[in-house]
Parts: structure tokens; sequence; C-alpha cells
């Protein structure tokens, strides 16, 4: 990795930028500024207090969860949120590279999991499905349209099924929508039919828009004013490691997990048009731990090989994810699929390649 340093332009909107609170950096890797990512102006609480609203301004004719132009008639399905598992055992995973959008939340012996949703391409099938847990709720409760699991400790499926969704579950499949796969060894062997799913169940509303997107990727707002990086790693844990790389040949970037490429089962490298990364709290006090997706925090989005720091807002599990720049802009993706990385507070680190 490249050692960190400001570059004049970050400089300048340093000098810019006064009122804005030094990010706590316990916990993570420092090297350079804020928080190792050689930036100033990182992510805080915005002047005078001040949030982006909560309900977006909407953008017909685009796809709600991709911002891609699309055919209204096209775009009236719900969304179809989906657990599913990371072990190394569960990899490639199937149709994970046709998700919308991707979260990526610790659980159990710092592994983690994904909870994706699919609405403007839904596979045939999907998995391995795997079980909710207690942050799911929070993080997909803005979406509506379904949400599939295989099982999780009856406290926890109870509080998904108080979410607005309707819950589609392995263990209570009178459907016949789950099937265990020959090829995988369980428990990482369970695979949804995805567009059966949705076309049972398509008298759902479609998902309201969870971010902003420009109108293209050259007028995104990390684009415009990010500085310039190679790539992303995250940890979650001291045990894994994640690392998006731009290529601009793509133009993408190319994911790895734990040192290698991370392949779908095609063979090709995963890869995403924006990569946002929020720093969150996570509350350790059981067995499981619960990912804390509300209030507010630091972020960073990449689009088109640049990265700049944000503040993340969601006031409520209902409500959707707010991403704003120091002056309280809501910040515009490039179109395409987001990853979202759900990165611990107390233990997790970022850093940038520059």
């Amino acid at each position: 990795m490249t050692a960190f340093r400001m570059t004049p332009a970050a400089a300048r909107r340093s000098r810019s930028r006064s009122g804005l609170r030094a990010p706590r950096a316990a916990g993570l890797v420092v090297a350079g500024l804020c928080l190792g990512l050689g930036f100033v102006g990182c992510a805080a609480p915005l002047p005078g207090g001040t949030t982006p609203s909560a309900n977006p301004t909407p953008q017909p004719g685009v796809m709600p969860l991709r911002g891609m132009p699309v055919d209204p008639s096209a775009a009236e399905n719900p969304s179809l949120a989906v657990k599913i598992d990371n072990h190394p055992a569960a990899r490639p995973q199937i149709g994970l590279e046709r998700a919308d959008l991707v979260f990526e939340e610790l659980v159990e012996g710092g592994l983690t999991r994904y909870a994706a949703l699919w609405h403007s391409d839904v596979p045939e099938s999907v998995g391995p499905v795997r079980s909710i847990r207690p942050m799911d709720p929070e993080i997909l409760g803005s979406f509506g349209g379904i949400v599939a699991y295989s099982g999780g400790q009856p406290q926890f499926v109870d509080q998904m099924k108080a979410a607005p969704l309707l819950n589609v579950s392995f263990d209570d499949d009178s459907e016949g929508l789950f099937v265990r796969a020959d090829d995988r060894d369980s428990p990482h062997d369970v695979v949804l039919a995805a567009a059966e799913t949705v076309a049972l169940h398509s008298d759902l509303a479609p998902p309201p828009r969870q971010f902003d997107y420009a109108d293209s990727a050259a007028e995104a707002t990390a684009a415009l004013a990010g500085d310039p990086t190679t790539g992303i790693v995250t940890r979650f844990s001291e045990s894994n490691g994640r690392a998006w790389a731009w290529d601009p040949a793509a133009p993408a970037y190319l994911r790895s997990q734990d040192g290698a490429a991370d392949l779908d089962t095609a063979g090709a490298q995963l890869r995403a048009t924006n990569v946002v990364v929020l720093r969150v709290e996570v509350d350790r006090g059981s067995d499981v731990p619960r990912t804390i997706l509300s209030g507010s925090g630091e972020a960073w989005v990449s689009t088109s090989g640049s990265t700049m720091p944000v503040t993340w807002f969601k006031d409520a599990a209902a409500a959707p994810i707010r991403l704003a720049d120091a002056d309280g802009a809501t910040v515009e993706l490039a179109p395409g699929n987001t990853w979202i990385e759900l990165v611990p507070a107390d233990d997790g680190s970022v850093e940038l390649v520059l």
C-alpha cells in the first residue's frame, strides 16, 4: 500500500471546512489522517446539526435500487432481500453478482454474512440462504417487499416478522421455494427459487429509492469531489479482510476476500459500481453481535476511482439511509450496483490505497 498523504486539493478543502468534529480513531487503522484514509474533512455531524431529508425525492424512470433508466412497467415488482452465506464453504454464491444492493454485516466468529437485494434483475436461483440476525430488520426495514432466510433464533425471527416485509422462510416453506443443492455441503446448501418467489408475490409494491443517483458515473458526487484512490480495504475482525480494487477498464471495483479474488459461479470476479463503507456501532452484549444501523456516523463513498468522506443518517428502521457531504448536500451515487460495508467501529478498520 502507498503511504497516506494529504493532496493539495484535500488541504484546500480542509481549510475551507470549519467546525467539523475530528473522527474518533479507536479500533481503526490510523496511518496519516482520518482513520488512515489520507483525507481531511472526514464525516462528522453536519454544520448546524442539519440532516438530509429522510424522504428522497422520487426519480421517475430509474430503477429505485440501481439508479439506471428503465421502462416504469419493468420496475413494478417488489424487491427480494435474502440472507446470503459468506462462509468460505459457501463460496461462490449463487446470483450475488446480479444483486442491486449488498449489505455486508458482522456475525459470530468474526465472519460476515450478506443481506442482498434484487429488484432490477432477479435470477432464477440465489443462495446459499442462511439464518436471520438481529440487525436485519433495521437493515431491510425500509425496502418493503420480500425477505427470505433459513431460520434463526426465535427472537430474531419474531423481530423480522414484525418488520414491514413478507417473510419467506425455509423452515416454513409451504410453497416449495427452497431446495438443497446436491453439490454443496449442509448448512451451505439451501437455495431459493428467487424469480418464482417474486412472481408469486407480484402484488407487493416496488421498493422506494434508497440512495440518490447522478445521471451518469462522471456526474456522481465522489467522481467530482473525491480524491483519487485505487482501492478500499476493510476488516470486520482480525480474522478476515476484504478489498476492492478499481479497474478503469471494467469500469468497476473488483472484490477480493482473504487475499483471493472473490468469484461468482461463472468464475468472474464480483464487482461493484459504488462501494459505500459505513462505520457502525456493534452491540456485543450476547453471543450474536448486533450491528446498530440507526442514528448517524462516518462513512466513505467510492465511485469511478475516487473516494470522499461523508456522513450517513438513518432515522428509523423503516427510513432509508441518507448520505451527505460536509456541507449537508445529498451525495449522489453512480447508476449501477452498490455494496455497503457495515464496518464495526470498535475493532474494524478501513484503509484506502492511493
